[in-house]
Protein backbone atom coordinates (compact mmCIF):
# COMPACT_ATOMS: atom_id res chain seq x y z
CA UNK A 1 0.00 0.00 0.00
CA UNK A 2 1.12 3.71 -0.73
CA UNK A 3 0.95 6.55 1.94
CA UNK A 4 -2.48 7.68 2.07
CA UNK A 5 -4.47 4.06 0.42
CA UNK A 6 -7.35 2.50 1.06
CA UNK A 7 -6.33 -0.81 -0.22
CA UNK A 8 -5.02 -4.42 0.41
CA UNK A 9 -3.55 -6.86 -2.74
CA UNK A 10 -6.90 -8.25 -2.48
CA UNK A 11 -8.78 -4.84 -3.58
CA UNK A 12 -6.99 -4.51 -6.52
CA UNK A 13 -8.64 -3.96 -9.93
CA UNK A 14 -8.17 -7.05 -12.09
CA UNK A 15 -7.99 -4.54 -15.02
CA UNK A 16 -4.19 -3.35 -13.31
CA UNK A 17 -3.17 -6.48 -14.93
CA UNK A 18 -4.32 -5.26 -18.50
CA UNK A 19 -1.00 -4.08 -20.75
CA UNK A 20 -0.12 -0.04 -20.05
CA UNK A 21 -2.12 -0.18 -16.59
CA UNK A 22 -0.65 3.24 -14.37
CA UNK A 23 -2.14 2.62 -11.05
CA UNK A 24 -3.69 5.87 -9.36
CA UNK A 25 -2.69 7.70 -6.18
CA UNK A 26 -3.76 7.61 -2.84
CA UNK A 27 -7.38 6.47 -2.52
CA UNK A 28 -7.74 5.50 -5.93
CA UNK A 29 -4.45 3.48 -5.88
CA UNK A 30 -6.60 0.08 -6.45
CA UNK A 31 -8.00 1.66 -10.12
CA UNK A 32 -6.01 2.51 -13.02
CA UNK A 33 -4.83 6.29 -13.74
CA UNK A 34 -4.35 5.69 -17.09
CA UNK A 35 -3.46 2.50 -20.02
CA UNK A 36 -0.69 5.05 -21.40
CA UNK A 37 -1.71 7.47 -22.57
CA UNK A 38 -4.16 9.46 -20.88
CA UNK A 39 -4.85 12.31 -23.83
CA UNK A 40 -5.40 9.34 -25.97
CA UNK A 41 -8.10 8.18 -23.39
CA UNK A 42 -9.77 11.58 -23.23
CA UNK A 43 -10.14 11.66 -27.31
CA UNK A 44 -11.81 8.16 -27.01
CA UNK A 45 -14.23 9.84 -24.64
CA UNK A 46 -14.87 12.40 -27.04
CA UNK A 47 -15.08 10.38 -30.18
CA UNK A 48 -17.58 7.92 -29.17
CA UNK A 49 -17.53 5.69 -25.71
CA UNK A 50 -15.38 4.41 -23.12
CA UNK A 51 -15.30 2.72 -19.98
CA UNK A 52 -13.70 3.71 -17.01
CA UNK A 53 -12.77 0.99 -13.68
CA UNK A 54 -14.39 3.12 -10.88
CA UNK A 55 -14.55 -0.42 -8.79
CA UNK A 56 -13.26 1.21 -5.82
CA UNK A 57 -16.05 3.15 -5.15
CA UNK A 58 -17.93 1.50 -2.12
CA UNK A 59 -21.46 0.28 -2.61
CA UNK A 60 -23.80 -0.28 0.03
CA UNK A 61 -27.31 -1.80 -0.78
CA UNK A 62 -30.48 -0.24 1.63
CA UNK A 63 -33.38 -2.92 1.48
CA UNK A 64 -36.92 -2.61 3.31
CA UNK A 65 -40.30 -1.68 2.40
CA UNK A 66 -39.45 1.70 4.93
CA UNK A 67 -36.23 2.51 2.61
CA UNK A 68 -37.20 5.71 1.12
CA UNK A 69 -38.65 7.27 3.35
CA UNK A 70 -36.36 6.69 6.00
CA UNK A 71 -33.07 7.72 3.71
CA UNK A 72 -35.41 11.06 3.53
CA UNK A 73 -35.34 11.44 6.77
CA UNK A 74 -31.95 11.93 7.09
CA UNK A 75 -30.57 13.11 3.88
CA UNK A 76 -30.72 16.59 1.77
CA UNK A 77 -32.40 14.81 -1.03
CA UNK A 78 -36.32 14.18 -1.41
CA UNK A 79 -36.19 10.67 -1.70
CA UNK A 80 -39.62 9.29 -0.40
CA UNK A 81 -41.69 9.70 -3.74
CA UNK A 82 -38.54 8.79 -5.83
CA UNK A 83 -39.84 5.61 -6.85
CA UNK A 84 -38.50 2.48 -8.85
CA UNK A 85 -36.30 2.80 -11.28
CA UNK A 86 -34.95 5.94 -11.01
CA UNK A 87 -31.85 7.52 -9.23
CA UNK A 88 -30.58 10.79 -7.95
CA UNK A 89 -27.91 12.35 -5.43
CA UNK A 90 -28.23 12.94 -1.95
CA UNK A 91 -25.87 14.43 1.42
CA UNK A 92 -25.26 13.81 4.71
CA UNK A 93 -24.72 16.64 5.95
CA UNK A 94 -23.34 17.76 10.14
CA UNK A 95 -25.46 18.99 12.36
CA UNK A 96 -23.73 22.77 11.04
CA UNK A 97 -24.41 22.05 7.80
CA UNK A 98 -21.40 20.18 6.47
CA UNK A 99 -20.76 17.93 4.15
CA UNK A 100 -20.24 14.38 5.30
CA UNK A 101 -21.02 12.18 2.41
CA UNK A 102 -21.98 12.81 -0.92
CA UNK A 103 -24.37 9.77 -2.25
CA UNK A 104 -24.93 8.39 -5.42
CA UNK A 105 -28.62 6.65 -5.61
CA UNK A 106 -30.26 3.83 -7.42
CA UNK A 107 -33.24 2.34 -6.54
CA UNK A 108 -34.06 -0.77 -8.43
CA UNK A 109 -37.42 -1.47 -6.34
CA UNK A 110 -36.96 -3.44 -3.75
CA UNK A 111 -33.43 -1.75 -2.82
CA UNK A 112 -31.89 1.36 -3.11
CA UNK A 113 -28.19 1.04 -3.89
CA UNK A 114 -25.87 3.48 -2.85
CA UNK A 115 -21.87 4.02 -4.01
CA UNK A 116 -20.37 6.37 -2.31
CA UNK A 117 -16.24 7.79 -2.02
CA UNK A 118 -13.44 4.94 -1.76
CA UNK A 119 -12.97 4.22 2.30
CA UNK A 120 -15.80 5.76 3.49
CA UNK A 121 -19.11 3.29 3.09
CA UNK A 122 -17.83 1.67 6.58
CA UNK A 123 -18.80 5.15 8.36
CA UNK A 124 -21.46 5.77 6.33
CA UNK A 125 -22.44 2.56 7.05
CA UNK A 126 -22.25 3.03 11.09
CA UNK A 127 -24.36 6.10 10.35
CA UNK A 128 -27.03 4.14 8.89
CA UNK A 129 -26.91 1.74 11.30
CA UNK A 130 -27.17 3.81 14.37
CA UNK A 131 -30.30 6.08 12.46
CA UNK A 132 -32.37 2.43 12.09
CA UNK A 133 -34.58 2.50 15.06
CA UNK A 134 -37.74 0.50 14.85
CA UNK A 135 -37.91 0.82 10.87
CA UNK A 136 -38.06 -2.20 8.78
CA UNK A 137 -34.56 -0.79 6.84
CA UNK A 138 -31.41 -3.42 6.07
CA UNK A 139 -28.24 -1.11 5.35
CA UNK A 140 -25.49 -3.38 4.46
CA UNK A 141 -21.97 -3.33 2.57
CA UNK A 142 -21.82 -4.81 -0.82
CA UNK A 143 -18.65 -3.60 -2.07
CA UNK A 144 -16.98 -7.25 -2.03
CA UNK A 145 -19.18 -8.49 -4.45
CA UNK A 146 -20.08 -5.12 -6.36
CA UNK A 147 -18.26 -2.89 -8.41
CA UNK A 148 -18.88 0.40 -10.15
CA UNK A 149 -17.91 1.00 -14.09
CA UNK A 150 -18.66 4.38 -15.93
CA UNK A 151 -19.07 4.52 -19.52
CA UNK A 152 -18.51 8.18 -21.03
CA UNK A 153 -18.76 9.62 -24.13
CA UNK A 154 -21.84 10.48 -26.95
CA UNK A 155 -22.16 6.63 -27.38
CA UNK A 156 -22.25 5.92 -24.12
CA UNK A 157 -25.68 4.18 -24.36
CA UNK A 158 -25.87 2.98 -27.33
CA UNK A 159 -22.33 0.93 -26.33
CA UNK A 160 -23.55 -0.22 -23.25
CA UNK A 161 -26.89 -1.42 -24.63
CA UNK A 162 -25.32 -3.58 -27.29
CA UNK A 163 -22.96 -5.01 -24.89
CA UNK A 164 -25.63 -5.56 -21.99
CA UNK A 165 -28.49 -5.47 -23.81
CA UNK A 166 -31.57 -7.91 -22.85
CA UNK A 167 -34.22 -8.60 -21.25
CA UNK A 168 -34.53 -6.90 -18.16
CA UNK A 169 -36.91 -4.02 -16.20
CA UNK A 170 -35.50 -1.68 -18.49
CA UNK A 171 -33.01 -0.74 -21.43
CA UNK A 172 -29.72 0.44 -21.18
CA UNK A 173 -29.76 2.23 -24.50
CA UNK A 174 -32.18 4.16 -25.87
CA UNK A 175 -35.11 2.62 -24.08
CA UNK A 176 -33.59 4.41 -21.19
CA UNK A 177 -33.83 7.89 -21.03
CA UNK A 178 -31.43 10.56 -20.99
CA UNK A 179 -30.68 11.95 -17.39
CA UNK A 180 -33.08 15.15 -16.48
CA UNK A 181 -30.69 17.94 -16.75
CA UNK A 182 -30.47 20.02 -12.69
CA UNK A 183 -33.08 23.11 -13.25
CA UNK A 184 -32.25 26.62 -11.72
CA UNK A 185 -31.68 26.38 -7.53
CA UNK A 186 -34.66 26.35 -6.19
CA UNK A 187 -36.43 23.88 -9.05
CA UNK A 188 -35.17 20.41 -8.02
CA UNK A 189 -35.93 17.48 -9.72
CA UNK A 190 -36.72 14.28 -7.89
CA UNK A 191 -35.13 11.34 -9.12
CA UNK A 192 -33.15 12.72 -12.36
CA UNK A 193 -31.67 9.72 -13.28
CA UNK A 194 -32.92 6.88 -15.38
CA UNK A 195 -32.40 3.23 -14.07
CA UNK A 196 -32.74 0.06 -15.44
CA UNK A 197 -31.60 -3.69 -14.86
CA UNK A 198 -30.50 -5.91 -17.80
CA UNK A 199 -31.24 -9.44 -18.31
CA UNK A 200 -28.03 -10.96 -16.09
CA UNK A 201 -29.05 -8.07 -13.66
CA UNK A 202 -26.42 -5.54 -13.98
CA UNK A 203 -27.94 -1.82 -12.52
CA UNK A 204 -27.62 0.79 -15.39
CA UNK A 205 -28.16 4.20 -14.10
CA UNK A 206 -28.08 7.17 -16.87
CA UNK A 207 -25.57 9.67 -15.32
CA UNK A 208 -24.67 13.69 -16.52
CA UNK A 209 -21.54 12.30 -17.69
CA UNK A 210 -22.77 8.78 -19.71
CA UNK A 211 -23.64 5.69 -17.91
CA UNK A 212 -22.81 3.90 -14.41
CA UNK A 213 -23.34 0.34 -14.45
CA UNK A 214 -23.44 -1.51 -11.11
CA UNK A 215 -22.39 -5.32 -11.99
CA UNK A 216 -20.99 -8.48 -9.77
CA UNK A 217 -17.59 -7.79 -9.06
CA UNK A 218 -16.46 -11.25 -10.15
CA UNK A 219 -17.64 -10.28 -13.98
CA UNK A 220 -16.26 -6.77 -13.54
CA UNK A 221 -13.21 -8.15 -16.23
CA UNK A 222 -16.26 -9.76 -18.47
CA UNK A 223 -18.69 -6.90 -17.97
CA UNK A 224 -15.58 -4.65 -19.73
CA UNK A 225 -14.68 -7.60 -22.11
CA UNK A 226 -18.05 -7.14 -23.79
CA UNK A 227 -17.82 -2.99 -23.74
CA UNK A 228 -15.20 -3.15 -25.62
CA UNK A 229 -15.72 -5.58 -28.45
CA UNK A 230 -18.88 -3.39 -28.48
CA UNK A 231 -16.68 -0.32 -29.34
CA UNK A 232 -15.88 1.11 -26.14
CA UNK A 233 -12.29 2.51 -25.53
CA UNK A 234 -10.15 2.01 -22.08
CA UNK A 235 -9.49 4.62 -20.53
CA UNK A 236 -8.20 5.46 -16.79
CA UNK A 237 -9.78 7.74 -14.07
CA UNK A 238 -7.46 10.51 -14.90
CA UNK A 239 -9.74 10.67 -18.38
CA UNK A 240 -12.77 10.78 -16.08
CA UNK A 241 -11.63 13.09 -13.48
CA UNK A 242 -10.28 15.39 -16.84
CA UNK A 243 -14.08 15.84 -18.14
CA UNK A 244 -15.69 15.74 -14.21
CA UNK A 245 -12.90 19.01 -13.60
CA UNK A 246 -14.16 20.53 -17.23
CA UNK A 247 -17.64 19.89 -16.38
CA UNK A 248 -17.16 21.67 -12.40
CA UNK A 249 -18.38 18.64 -10.78
CA UNK A 250 -16.98 18.20 -7.39
CA UNK A 251 -15.71 15.32 -5.60
CA UNK A 252 -16.18 14.55 -1.92
CA UNK A 253 -12.51 14.83 0.10
CA UNK A 254 -10.87 16.49 -3.27
CA UNK A 255 -13.01 20.16 -3.12
CA UNK A 256 -14.20 19.16 0.28
CA UNK A 257 -13.02 20.36 3.64
CA UNK A 258 -13.99 19.44 6.98
CA UNK A 259 -16.12 23.27 6.40
CA UNK A 260 -17.66 22.64 3.00
CA UNK A 261 -21.39 23.32 2.85
CA UNK A 262 -23.04 22.43 -0.06
CA UNK A 263 -23.60 25.52 -1.25
CA UNK A 264 -20.08 26.82 -2.22
CA UNK A 265 -19.10 23.40 -4.39
CA UNK A 266 -22.50 23.12 -6.77
CA UNK A 267 -24.22 20.38 -4.67
CA UNK A 268 -27.17 22.51 -4.18
CA UNK A 269 -28.88 21.95 -7.25
CA UNK A 270 -28.08 18.12 -8.11
CA UNK A 271 -27.93 16.61 -4.17
CA UNK A 272 -29.96 19.39 -2.20
CA UNK A 273 -34.11 19.15 -2.42
CA UNK A 274 -35.14 22.31 -1.07
CA UNK A 275 -38.76 21.73 -0.72
CA UNK A 276 -38.07 19.48 2.28
CA UNK A 277 -36.76 20.16 5.30
CA UNK A 278 -36.43 18.52 8.46
CA UNK A 279 -33.24 16.74 8.37
CA UNK A 280 -29.62 17.36 10.21
CA UNK A 281 -28.05 20.51 8.77
CA UNK A 282 -31.24 21.86 6.86
CA UNK A 283 -30.86 25.26 8.94
CA UNK A 284 -27.82 26.02 7.54
CA UNK A 285 -28.91 25.02 3.95
CA UNK A 286 -31.91 27.22 4.13
CA UNK A 287 -30.21 30.12 5.94
CA UNK A 288 -27.34 30.31 3.38
CA UNK A 289 -29.80 29.84 0.31
CA UNK A 290 -32.14 32.32 1.84
CA UNK A 291 -29.28 34.82 1.99
CA UNK A 292 -27.55 34.19 -1.02
CA UNK A 293 -23.93 34.82 0.13
CA UNK A 294 -21.85 31.45 1.02
CA UNK A 295 -18.00 32.17 1.99
CA UNK A 296 -16.20 30.36 -0.66
CA UNK A 297 -17.53 29.25 -4.35
CA UNK A 298 -15.95 26.38 -6.88
CA UNK A 299 -14.34 27.55 -9.29
CA UNK A 300 -12.49 26.45 -12.34
CA UNK A 301 -8.53 27.25 -12.53
CA UNK A 302 -6.84 27.40 -16.24
CA UNK A 303 -3.23 26.48 -15.17
CA UNK A 304 0.46 27.85 -16.45
CA UNK A 305 2.70 24.91 -17.60
CA UNK A 306 1.21 21.88 -15.64
CA UNK A 307 -0.75 20.43 -12.91
CA UNK A 308 -0.73 21.08 -9.53
CA UNK A 309 -1.26 18.56 -6.52
CA UNK A 310 -4.13 18.23 -4.57
CA UNK A 311 -4.36 20.78 -1.60
CA UNK A 312 -1.90 22.95 -3.21
CA UNK A 313 -2.59 26.62 -1.68
CA UNK A 314 -4.27 29.38 -4.19
CA UNK A 315 -3.33 32.44 -2.78
CA UNK A 316 -3.69 36.43 -4.73
CA UNK A 317 -0.86 39.27 -3.89
CA UNK A 318 0.49 36.66 -1.46
CA UNK A 319 -2.30 35.87 0.71
CA UNK A 320 -4.13 32.37 0.57
CA UNK A 321 -7.90 32.66 -0.56
CA UNK A 322 -8.21 28.68 -1.37
CA UNK A 323 -7.15 25.29 -2.13
CA UNK A 324 -6.84 23.23 -5.53
CA UNK A 325 -9.01 19.90 -4.99
CA UNK A 326 -8.28 17.88 -8.86
CA UNK A 327 -6.14 18.83 -11.86
CA UNK A 328 -5.26 17.05 -14.50
CA UNK A 329 -4.12 17.89 -18.47
CA UNK A 330 -7.21 18.11 -20.60
CA UNK A 331 -6.80 17.01 -23.97
CA UNK A 332 -8.43 20.69 -25.16
CA UNK A 333 -8.24 22.70 -22.27
CA UNK A 334 -4.61 22.16 -21.36
CA UNK A 335 -3.73 21.65 -17.63
CA UNK A 336 -6.57 22.45 -15.56
CA UNK A 337 -8.06 22.48 -12.12
CA UNK A 338 -10.90 22.73 -9.90
CA UNK A 339 -10.22 25.07 -6.44
CA UNK A 340 -12.54 26.43 -3.70
CA UNK A 341 -11.62 30.15 -3.32
CA UNK A 342 -13.02 32.95 -1.39
CA UNK A 343 -16.34 34.15 -2.56
CA UNK A 344 -14.83 38.02 -2.45
CA UNK A 345 -11.89 36.96 -4.75
CA UNK A 346 -12.72 38.84 -8.30
CA UNK A 347 -12.66 36.40 -11.60
CA UNK A 348 -10.26 38.17 -13.27
CA UNK A 349 -7.61 38.20 -10.41
CA UNK A 350 -4.23 37.19 -10.53
CA UNK A 351 -3.86 34.05 -9.10
CA UNK A 352 -0.95 31.65 -8.08
CA UNK A 353 -0.89 27.96 -6.99
CA UNK A 354 1.43 27.03 -4.53
CA UNK A 355 2.06 23.58 -5.70
CA UNK A 356 4.09 21.73 -2.33
CA UNK A 357 5.38 19.44 -5.40
CA UNK A 358 7.13 22.46 -7.69
CA UNK A 359 7.43 25.74 -8.17
CA UNK A 360 3.80 28.30 -8.14
CA UNK A 361 1.77 28.43 -11.02
CA UNK A 362 -0.04 31.22 -12.34
CA UNK A 363 -3.66 30.55 -12.75
CA UNK A 364 -6.79 32.02 -14.28
CA UNK A 365 -10.14 31.41 -13.51
CA UNK A 366 -12.23 30.38 -15.90
CA UNK A 367 -14.21 33.38 -17.61
CA UNK A 368 -17.64 31.72 -16.76
CA UNK A 369 -17.23 31.21 -13.42
CA UNK A 370 -18.56 34.71 -12.95
CA UNK A 371 -19.84 34.59 -9.05
CA UNK A 372 -23.76 35.54 -8.77
CA UNK A 373 -24.21 38.85 -7.28
CA UNK A 374 -27.93 38.25 -5.44
CA UNK A 375 -29.23 36.32 -3.24
CA UNK A 376 -32.03 34.15 -4.90
CA UNK A 377 -35.98 35.92 -4.32
CA UNK A 378 -37.38 32.35 -2.89
CA UNK A 379 -39.37 32.85 0.44
CA UNK A 380 -37.95 30.89 3.39
CA UNK A 381 -41.24 29.64 4.00
CA UNK A 382 -40.65 27.45 1.13
CA UNK A 383 -38.50 25.46 2.70
CA UNK A 384 -40.19 22.90 4.52
CA UNK A 385 -40.66 19.11 5.47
Amino acid sequence: MTAGSLTTPASLSPLLGLPGAVAGTAEDDAVAAHYGDPLREQRAVRGGAAVVDRSHRDVLRVSGPDRLSWLHSITSQHLSALGALRGTEALVLSPHGHVEHHLVLADDGTSTWVDVEPGTGGILLRYLESMRFMLRVEPADLGAVTAVLSVLGPRAAQVAAAALGGPGDGAPGPGLPEPQAPGPVGAPITGPYPVGRTGTGTLVRRMPHGVDLLVGRADLTGTVERLRAAGAGLAGLSAFDAMRIASRRPRLGRETDHRTIPHEVGWLASAVHLDKGCYRGQETVARVHNLGRPPRRLVLLHLDGTVAAPRSTVTVGGREVGFVGSSEVHEELGPIALAVIKRSVPTDASLVVADPDGAPLAAAIDPDDEPATTAPKRPAGRLRS
